[in-house]
């Protein structure tokens, strides 16, 4: 509230329960060690400090053991595709990356600061998260819109060694191909037997589909507002060019409704509604992950009447696609080994730890592990942990 809100302004927002909630932010700053006298200032500041301080400067290694470094990342976004909500700008993004800390804190016990900036240029992007990188130890990109997500954690990969993860991207497709994994089990086939079809080339829809494709997928085919993408196609962008040349072996033009025919799976990462008529041309025992919020692309009541599993983007139906899955777990693992970075073994490894979780309860309503199965997090650390270590970028 601003000092010229009126008072009856700022107590409507206060009886709604979110803005209540929020009042004040989510998060704090805690010490963890008590400062009470001045032995204890001495050491916590001058000048006990300085011999801290001296000792990093000497072996620069010693950071991780002497701050909180090891076990802080930055959750940076320039507010540019937030949410369902688009380009709200950095203010607006703020409750929602207090949000994503709460969630790192929560669920993984890592340490993590909001860090909303005031500019979308790629070069400033990169150059501005470079400069912070030695107060972190990873860095959580987060609503930044597509196609620069991809150019700028390329080159932040590039530069930094510290871990460097785009959740919008990775964390919806480790929990995508989990829930693949298992709902193929459950109807007697493998990744390697599916056709999917994905809706959507943004951020989402083109890491899903590069990750079930290096996770074995049979085939899979991308569709945007134009129709599918395909090698050949006018008007690509590099990134969907690229994506066209890796996917849509089968050569599938037009449009989705005429790819999803025989289909076996669809993935929705957009908000384009599909038709009912059209979801009843899928294949037998289809598989159908409509994850748009707050309005699938197909709902649920519809997609069971056609399909063997369905899943969705939302808490109140089952099989939730909930990147919380996967970020806290991906990052406790990362941080814990000293990862340099975050390979696609690892990615691949958290998927399948999400996966083998849900073990014999498989079913149609239980595809995926629920959010607070406090196992997920030390399945997915150890199994990042243990790929880090094999894939050579583990320092500890």
């Amino acid at each position: 509230m601003t000092t010229e809100e009126p008072r009856e302004r700022h107590t409507e927002r206060d009886s709604d329960p979110a803005f209540a909630l929020h009042r004040g932010g989510k998060l704090e700053v805690r010490s963890t060690v008590d400062v009470s006298d001045h032995a204890g200032l001495s050491l916590a500041y001058t000048p006990g400090v300085a011999r801290v301080c001296s000792g990093i400067a000497e072996s620069p290694e010693l950071v991780d053991a002497y701050t909180w470094r090891s076990n802080l990342v930055a959750v940076v976004t320039d507010g540019s595709a937030v949410l369902g909500l688009g380009d709200i700008g950095p203010e607006a993004s703020l409750p929602v990356m207090e949000g994503k800390s709460l969630l790192f804190k929560q669920f993984g016990g890592v340490d993590s600061v909001p860090i909303a900036l005031n500019c979308t240029d790629a070069d400033d992007l990169v150059e501005t998260v470079a400069r912070m990188a030695p107060s972190f130890g990873g860095i959580n990109l987060e609503d930044i819109s597509a196609p620069r997500c991809f150019e700028v954690e390329r080159r932040l990969r590039e530069r930094l060694d510290i871990p460097v993860f785009h959740d919008d991207q990775h964390g919806t497709a480790i929990v995508t191909v989990a829930a693949l994994r298992n709902a193929a089990r459950l109807t007697g086939r493998t990744l390697g037997d599916l056709r999917a079809v994905v809706s959507g080339a943004g951020a989402a829809g083109v890491a899903v589909t590069k990750m079930l494709l290096d996770g074995g997928i049979g085939d899979i085919a991308v569709a945007d507002s134009k129709g599918m993408i395909y090698a050949g196609r006018d008007g690509l962008t590099p990134v969907k060019e690229e994506l066209a040349a890796i996917s849509n072996r089968a050569g599938l033009e037009g449009s989705i409704e005429n790819a999803l025919s025989g289909a076996d799976v669809f993935i929705g990462l957009s908000a384009g509604e599909v038709p009912e008529e059209v979801v009843a041309t899928m294949a037998p025992q289809a598989i159908i992950c409509a994850m748009a919020n707050p309005n699938p692309e197909v709902h649920p009541d519809v997609a069971r009447k056609y399909a063997g599993v369905v899943a969705t983007g939302r808490s109140d139906f089952p099989n939730q696609i909930n990147n919380v899955l996967a970020f806290p777990g991906v990052f406790r693992g990362a941080l814990d080994a000293g990862a340099s970075d975050i390979t696609e073994g690892m990615k691949l490894a958290a998927a399948d730890a999400l996966a083998d979780l849900v073990g014999d309860d498989l079913a149609a309503d239980y595809i995926i592990p629920s959010t607070f199965d406090e196992r997920v997090v030390p399945a997915v650390a150890a199994a990042v942990a243990a790929r880090a270590r094999k894939d050579g970028v583990a320092r500890a």
